[in-house]
């Protein structure tokens, strides 16, 4: 009889011991270790090649004669969400769509189902719902999915079996928090009932050529419930949030193996489910009617398209020993490091003044290109200047006080010239020889020459 073997893995970081103890040596997070079943292990004297019947060396190939030619892409009906996966989506894929509760991942794979059922077969799993809920939902959004074909179920196995007699181009598993397999004794949820799910659903996708969809759960700091590993067996990690005031969703690549990664993707939430937005640049630059000081506009590149950004910044005298300093879309270290730089090169001295900055629209900048932005809109507030309304800032500082060039610098000012604006202050590196028809563009070298140009 066979011996099933087990060994104790941890669910952060997938460091296995020999038995089990409270805290991982390697993370060195607590109760994050838990027992795996491995299954069965076949007698070491009968070696196990999975059927392949000849010489082992046959199965290698050369580089040079692999196939190039590419790999036809499945346009899912939404633009946006192509744009973040790259072009599409490719046969055989697996791909995590992640979120906060309500934030529409359900909504959106099923209007994307809806769509694709049209031309091909495809196959909506639901674990946590009702076949009568998706058909409500379904109502209310406006869809006709009458080729859509839907399965309440939440054991692997079963869904494997089913979707080998169907044979679906595109599967849909809502959610894999909730699949469980038999061969793993534990509950649904767990880590290796949530490895060893995800494991096998993307194994049957790879060797059928299926596109794989699954939805999962986020934890309360925002991060993937669920094992890392479960990230490093999937193809695409993709994020939906959203907030709870906002009727905006924000789509973002976080690990995509066939095309770029930080990709955003932009949808409005409305009665009839989630809707592109293909100008978001126009969402974020609803300012108010009358102009504040603190306010300056700049431009961020995301994935392979510029947006167009507000930040605001409030600068109040302190009443505490230790001053705030609060970001909101931004890094507080960075912040902290910019107000030391504008006191050793600009001049302005903050110690004693709590600073406040804020990305309009919930954009989250991970980029250095809204540096100058930053300290220009601290010294509007601080000064209690109005900036122009027309007015574009990009460009990284150094800690030397000097205006370093960013990426695809032209293109961002071809950009903000396209929404009406006729100034720009940008690094020198990054002035078109041949200008932009309508727009005065100031380069700047030094952190003071920005200055004087405000």
């Amino acid at each position: 009889m066979a011996k099933v073997k087990t060994a104790f893995v941890c669910g952060d970081c997938g460091a296995d011991y020999p038995k089990w103890q409270g805290q991982c040596s390697a993370c060195k997070e607590w109760n994050t270790v838990t027992e795996v079943r491995l299954g069965a292990v076949i007698a070491a004297t009968k070696p196990r090649f999975d059927g392949y019947v000849g010489k082992t060396t046959d199965r290698v190939v050369n580089l040079r004669s692999v196939d190039l030619s590419q790999t036809p892409r499945l346009h899912s009906g939404s633009a946006e969400l192509d744009r973040v996966l790259g072009g599409g989506l490719v046969p055989g894929s697996a791909i995590l769509i992640g979120g906060q509760p309500g934030a529409g991942k359900s909504t959106l794979l099923l209007q994307v189902l809806s769509h694709l059922a049209a031309t091909v077969s495809t196959l909506y799993v639901t674990g946590e719902e009702s076949l009568q809920q998706v058909a409500m939902r379904a109502q209310r959004l406006k869809l006709q999915p009458e080729q859509l074909n839907m399965l309440s179920e939440t054991s692997v196995e079963a869904i494997c079996q089913t979707a080998t007699e169907l044979k679906p181009k595109v599967i849909v598993i809502d959610s894999i928090q909730v699949m469980h397999m038999s061969e793993v004794p534990s509950a649904p949820g767990s880590v290796s009932q949530v490895r060893e799910s995800a494991a096998e659903l993307t194994r049957f996708a790879k060797q059928t050529d299926t596109i794989l969809f699954l939805v999962g759960h986020v934890t309360k700091d925002g991060s993937l419930a669920g094992p890392k590993v479960l990230e490093h067996i999937i193809d695409c990690s993709l994020q939906l949030d959203g907030t709870a005031d906002s009727r905006f969703r924000t789509l973002r690549s976080h690990k995509n193996r066939f095309g770029a990664v930080n990709e955003l993707g932009v949808f409005a939430m409305l009665e009839t489910g989630l809707k592109e937005v293909k100008n978001p640049s126009s969402i974020f630059l609803s300012r108010g009617e009358e102009p504040s000081s603190g306010s300056v506009v700049m431009v961020v590149w995301e994935g392979t398209r510029p947006l167009l950004v507000e930040i605001q910044a409030l600068v109040d005298e302190s009443h505490m020993s230790n001053p705030r300093r609060i970001t909101v879309g931004l890094d507080s270290n960075r912040l902290a490091m910019l107000l030391a730089v504008l006191h050793r090169h600009g001049g302005l001295h903050m110690g004693d003044q709590d600073v406040f900055v804020n990305v309009v629209g919930g954009v989250k900048v991970l980029e250095t290109s809204a540096d100058l932005a930053l300290l220009l809109a601290v010294v509007s507030s601080f000064r209690s200047k109005i900036l122009d309304q027309d007015l574009m800032v990009i460009g990284e500082v150094g800690l030397s006080g000097e205006i370093r060039p960013v990426p695809n610098g032209q293109e961002r000012i071809k950009e903000a010239a396209k929404h009406g604006f006729k100034r720009a202050i940008v690094p020198k590196g990054n002035v078109p020889k041949g200008g932009v028809p309508g727009m005065e563009i100031i380069g700047v070298v030094k952190l003071t020459d920005a200055l004087d140009a405000i």
